[in-house]
């Protein structure tokens, strides 16, 4: 079962896949072969990712994405319990933008695979322009159908029910200020954690003075999540992005993000990017990195990513076009690099690797690599 420590790499190839579809044209003709890494934690993965997006007239645009994750793991919910693992994990999607005036409505069907998981999500969405287009409304709506699977129990299969629905306006308030704001709600039923992680509890009667059982969530899950966005146009064509997210869920989860980018564009063709990043959440209800006692609450977790952390990430980028002025079939090209560092520090999970007494180990904390190269065209 793949890490959440991927999930951003994961979201990227969606994003290139839906581009940035207004209400007036379709997206651009346009290929992307992007490779992407994570190093972090114990945890490596990487992967090719392709996408070719083609237009039929002046209303229809398709698009094709496949991706991979390469994933091998010896992290530290790994280690405690079990044994290193590899696996690799295969994502395609198939879309379609219809413009009609000034809405666009967008149908996609997602599916992933992995030995022991399996995921199929079909998505709906509508934007459309209002008062010259100075004000763009969207809506949205997927659903996800999961299977669970148990490399070392061929018995065992599990299922969930994934529902997101979401709603965002976008306003330009002047020539050189675009705002926005989103909503989302996620709905999850069924099995909700990971059929291999255990919890700990005291133990006396073994020599390290605990002992594990299997941990225990609640089979619904209800999250939400509004954003803020800005985007500031400068005298000399950079820009200033930022961003303020907040999330809680009824798990009693609350999180809170802030971003800020910055995009320098040069007239020789180079683009650079910085982006600094902060994140924080508390624990969910039922965590605890060491229970004093088995079955001690109706749910238990301690996976990490439940626990109370906090992570910094600064990230750098550069992207060289080509071909400007076309070449062949190609109307321009790009190369792009980027590459992010992050930091997590957990407030509440510690490193049972490191020795020490029951529930008095160092904290954990590890320091992870992002690293994106891809290469597109226009046509």
């Amino acid at each position: 079962m793949a890490v959440a420590a991927t999930r951003t790499l994961r979201v990227l190839p969606l994003l290139l896949a839906c581009g940035y579809a207004g209400a007036e044209v379709l997206p651009d003709e346009r290929a992307d072969a992007l490779y992407h890494a994570y190093d972090g934690g114990g945890v490596q993965v990487d992967g090719p990712s392709l996408l070719v997006r083609k237009n039929f007239g002046e209303s229809v645009s398709v698009y094709g994405n496949y991706y991979v994750d390469s994933v091998s793991s010896a992290s530290i919910d790994v280690v405690s319990t079990a044994s290193p693992y590899s696996e690799q994990r295969e994502q395609k999607t198939l879309g379609v933008d219809y413009l009609r005036g000034n809405s666009t409505f967008s149908l996609s069907y997602t599916n992933s695979d992995e030995n022991d998981y399996s995921a199929n999500t079909a998505a709906f969405s509508i934007s459309h322009g209002m008062f010259g287009n100075l004000t763009t409304v969207s809506m949205g709506y997927s659903q996800a159908w999961d299977e669970v699977r148990q490399n070392n129990d061929a018995t065992f299969l599990a299922e969930v029910d994934r529902r997101n629905y979401r709603v965002g306006i976008s306003q330009v308030l002047t020539p050189k200020l675009l705002m926005g704001l989103n909503y989302e709600a996620i709905t999850d039923e069924g099995f909700l954690n990971n059929p291999y992680r255990s919890v700990r509890f005291f133990d006396a009667d073994v020599g390290m003075g605990y002992s594990y059982e299997r941990e225990l969530y609640p089979n619904t899950r209800t999250s939400n999540t509004v954003a803020l966005r800005s985007q500031y146009y400068l005298p000399w064509r950079a820009a200033i992005k930022g961003e303020y997210r907040y999330f809680e869920d009824t798990w009693g989860i609350e999180a809170s993000s802030a971003e800020l980018a910055y995009t320098h564009p040069l007239d020789s063709g180079w683009t650079f990017d910085l982006r600094l990043r902060a994140y924080g959440q508390n624990a969910a209800d039922f965590y605890n990195d060491i229970f004093q006692r088995p079955s001690e609450l109706n749910f238990r977790a301690r996976d990490k990513e439940l626990s109370t952390f906090d992570s910094r990430m600064i990230g750098v980028g550069a992207s060289y076009e080509f071909a400007r002025d076309g070449w062949r079939f190609i109307d321009r090209g790009s190369v792009t690099i980027q590459y992010d560092r992050f930091t997590f520090d957990y407030a509440d999970f510690r490193d049972v690797t490191a020795g020490g007494a029951p529930g008095a180990e160092p904290l954990y904390g590890f320091d992870a690599d992002v690293l994106r190269v891809y290469f597109s065209v226009w046509f």
